[in-house]
């Protein structure tokens, strides 16, 4: 059974930097789509960036895009969320999810396709 646990949240001032890691174990990434979906108090769970199975295309919410990089190393079974110029709106518990399939601008967006999440690590960013 796979278990991901992510790291590297953490309080940050505005316009800073934090970059997370989720590692997978007892599953192999290869074939598989990650993505990360994030949480405020009060909101539904919402996804941030995503990199597909196939080709590995990335993805990602319009409010991230330019400031949030997913990467991934199959070898490590790591998943990572660079997150430069944070905002106080990025404030959220930040969880990463495997899927199988999930491979299309739409569909990895979709978080009922994720069959496997972590606990999720905390991003606190004042301004």
């Amino acid at each position: 059974q796979v278990q991901l646990v992510e790291s590297g949240g953490g309080s940050v001032q505005a316009g800073g930097s934090l970059k997370l890691a989720c590692v997978a174990s007892g599953r192999n990434l290869i074939n598989m789509s990650t993505a990360w979906f994030r949480q405020a108090p009060g909101k539904e769970r919402e996804f941030v960036a995503g990199i597909s199975s196939l080709r590995g295309s990335t993805f990602y919410a319009d409010s991230v895009k330019g400031r949030f990089t997913a990467s991934r190393d199959n070898a490590k079974s790591t998943v990572y969320l660079q997150m430069n110029n944070l905002k106080p709106e990025d404030t959220a518990l930040y969880y990463c999810a495997l899927a199988v399939g999930a491979t299309t601008n739409i569909s990895i967006r979709d978080k009922r396709l994720y069959r496997a999440w972590g606990q999720g690590t905390q991003v606190t960013v004042s301004s």
